[in-house]
């Protein structure tokens, strides 16, 4: 299949075809739950795992957006007292894959005079493990880690997260493309040790960043306010780029303007397949909101 690829002032991008897309509140009937600001997704053995900003609940979904008899709602056990979280939910959700136990990243949350991003940990049955802080200091609450993944390698686990804004700012600097940040760390039980500051390649033209997903030396970023995707790829066993990776855009209406501007969560399914969900877009785009709250299935062109 080969997608529309977009004109204008800037070079020529190619877009994601779309295969299949449905509402959250239609692919959990009965669940009662309105909100479903879906923030971040995992593909795991022909499920989506669905996280949101707005709940500590963890859809699962089929990955097939037809059937919907099996998807259900789990909340993590022993579920939490409301002061224990920050917010009232998670920003993305990632798995390791040698133990099996999934990670809910929280952007940020206030620990002595610093921001911190913290994870929870749960097992594969949904039960609670731990939670630790991630050793990097965030500029504000809602501005902190946006992404987060899990990459084994050679037996040893490292926390990828990604910051909201270029060089892990915000405001106008945080908005200036060209400063993508990877951040590393060695998971532990209290405080994950920050290890190294990888940089997205500079030709990444996002104003922000909201998720990102690795599968083997594949790299996913997605950006909600850029509606776009880029895909590079790792060094076999380095955490350096092989080349600047392409950016694609999430499709466009006729007119070239942004239809799905809340995405927010990116999970790979293939090797040209990725699911990504969207959160509720705002009052003032109302023109977003055929394609809000979903859940999207895409193919690379």
């Amino acid at each position: 299949m080969v997608g529309r690829v977009r004109r204008g002032r800037r070079q020529a991008v190619p877009e994601l075809v779309l295969l299949a897309e449905r509402p959250v509140r239609e692919l959990l009937p009965g669940s009662g739950d309105e909100r479903a600001e879906a923030s971040g997704v995992l593909a795991l053995d022909g499920q989506l795992l669905v996280i949101f900003d707005d709940s500590t609940a963890i859809a699962i979904i089929d990955e097939d957006l037809s059937r919907t008899a099996t998807n259900r709602v789990v909340f993590p056990e022993p579920k939490l007292a409301r002061d224990d979280f920050a917010g009232a939910g998670y920003e993305d959700i990632a798995r390791d894959p040698d133990s099996g136990r999934i990670y809910l990243l929280v952007e940020s949350v206030r620990r002595g005079q610093r921001l911190l991003p913290r994870v929870e940990i749960i097992e594969a049955d949904f039960h609670r493990h731990s939670q630790s802080f991630l050793d990097f200091a965030v500029e504000s609450d809602n501005k902190g880690m946006e992404g987060l993944t899990c990459v084994s390698r050679a037996g040893e686990l490292t926390l990828v997260a990604l910051c909201e804004g270029n060089r892990c700012r915000g405001g106008r600097e945080g908005e200036r493309p060209g400063g993508g940040r990877l951040q590393l760390f060695r998971p532990a039980a209290d405080t994950c040790e920050h290890l190294a500051t990888v940089r997205l390649p500079s030709r990444v033209p996002f104003i922000d960043y909201s998720s990102l997903a690795v599968d083997g030396d594949r790299i996913a970023v997605l950006s909600q306010q850029s509606s776009a995707l880029w895909v590079g790829a790792f060094r076999p066993g380095s955490w350096e780029f092989a080349d600047h990776g392409t950016c694609y855009d999430l499709p466009r209406e006729g007119d070239g303007r942004i239809q799905y501007g809340t995405a927010e969560g990116v999970s790979w399914l293939a090797d040209d397949r990725l699911a990504i969900v969207s959160d509720r877009a705002p009052r003032n785009a109302l023109r977003w909101r055929t394609k809000h709250r979903s859940v999207h299935i895409f193919a690379l062109p």
